[in-house]
């Protein structure tokens, strides 16, 4: 026979485990310094930049 398992511990113990698996995903989506944070914003600005700077103007668009 199988041993007895208290049915109110193994829900906590599952929810641990899931819970668990979300802080997890949580600290790598969101648990980054303010330094990367701003490093990665400030290279977004920069390849921003670099590609407005690269574009070509039709007529219609210069207004001439």
């Amino acid at each position: 026979m199988s041993d007895v398992i208290n049915l109110r511990r193994e829900r906590k113990r599952r929810k641990s485990v899931e819970d668990a698996k979300q802080a997890d995903t949580n600290r790598r989506l969101f648990g980054r310094t303010k330094g990367e944070k701003m490093a990665e914003k400030l290279e977004k600005q920069r390849l921003e930049a670099s590609l407005d700077g690269k574009k070509i103007l039709s007529s219609e668009e210069d207004g001439s």
